[in-house]
């Protein structure tokens, strides 16, 4: 009989096993491909930044990703088309250059999903994601007016183009809301990846008697800020946190966490197979723009209450 009974109970088990619903260890996981702006990785800012986004979804999220360079795919446009052929599920485009090719890749493959950071596409298979910068760009003007002893500040452009037009905008209001006398020079290199460049342009603001510098200009700005520390003046990045390349000057960073807009952007993905449509903006209230630590300085409570009103009106929290 206990014979019978335990034949009985592991045929029973084995009937409960059969209809449990089998985990495949070989399941699809998402893929994603990335072609990078001009200068691409390593350049302390943009591309790097874009990247980290990737690797924190890959540790976190559990996705796979791939990566384009200009340097190696020679056009934007053969670089995202053979992002496509690998198989990603979502196309990532880099940098408002990228936008006339990635379109021309969009119409191409119309069922592909892409992400255009940067630009915004009418395109319907292309998610535009920008960022105010101009809101980041304004608690940085700000900052740099209280800070300032000439009440002379210099701003470095990548280029002279809209986006980073955005950002001298913002840095201008921020500052002349502290000081209405305040003067912003302005220069465009035309050039994001030419650090001694940045420096030779650093250097002639500081000429003209700029003690603080804001560079909007990718591995440009690195020679900028590097600059500042070797003349003695004060300086503020860019994009990544990038007071470690100039210890003695970078006071904050203007983030642009485009590493945060990536993930979200993929997080959504994987959890409901789809990507929000049209345009989304990232600013201070959804954690795209921000500033990085204040160091080197410190702020009186009262300048630091003006920064974190300033951050309240924006929809952020404060500090």
């Amino acid at each position: 009989m206990r014979k019978y009974i335990s034949i009985l109970f592991c045929l029973m088990l084995l009937a409960g096993c059969m209809q449990q619903p089998v985990q495949s260890s070989t399941e699809k996981k998402m893929k994603v491909g990335i072609m990078l702006s001009d200068v691409g990785l390593g350049d302390q800012s943009f591309s790097d930044s874009a990247f980290r986004g990737l690797q924190k979804s890959r540790d976190e999220l559990g996705i796979q990703f791939d990566y384009k360079e200009l340097k190696d795919s020679k056009t934007y446009e053969k670089g995202l088309e053979d992002l496509v052929k690998a198989g990603n599920d979502v196309v990532v485009g880099l940098g408002f250059m990228v936008q006339e090719d990635l379109e021309k890749v969009a119409k191409q493959y119309p069922k592909q999903r892409f992400i255009l950071i940067d630009a915004v596409s009418e395109l319907k298979n292309i998610t535009s994601l920008t960022f105010k910068e101009d809101e980041g760009s304004y608690l940085a003007g700000a900052l740099a007016a209280m800070k300032s002893k000439s009440a002379v500040i210099g701003f470095v452009g990548g280029a002279d183009v809209p986006l980073i037009r955005k950002f001298l905008d913002g840095f201008q209001k921020g500052a002349m809301s502290i000081n209405p006398e305040v003067q912003v020079k302005s220069v465009f290199a035309e050039n994001f990846g030419d650090d001694k460049l940045g420096a030779k342009l650093a250097s002639d603001l500081i000429k003209e008697d700029a003690d603080l510098l804001y560079a909007a200009a990718g591995f440009t700005g690195v020679g900028v800020l590097k600059e500042a520390q070797r003349q003695g003046v004060y300086g503020i990045g860019v994009d990544s946190d990038q007071y470690f390349y100039a210890e003695k000057a970078v006071i904050t960073s203007m983030l642009k966490n485009v590493d945060v807009a990536i993930y979200e952007m993929i997080k959504n993905y994987k959890k409901s197979g789809k990507l929000p449509e049209g345009h989304v903006e990232f600013g201070i209230a959804e954690n795209g723009v921000a500033l990085a630590p204040i160091r080197i300085l410190e702020l009186s409570s009262e300048e630091q209450s003006k920064l974190d009103s300033m951050i309240q009106e924006f929809g952020g929290t404060a500090k």
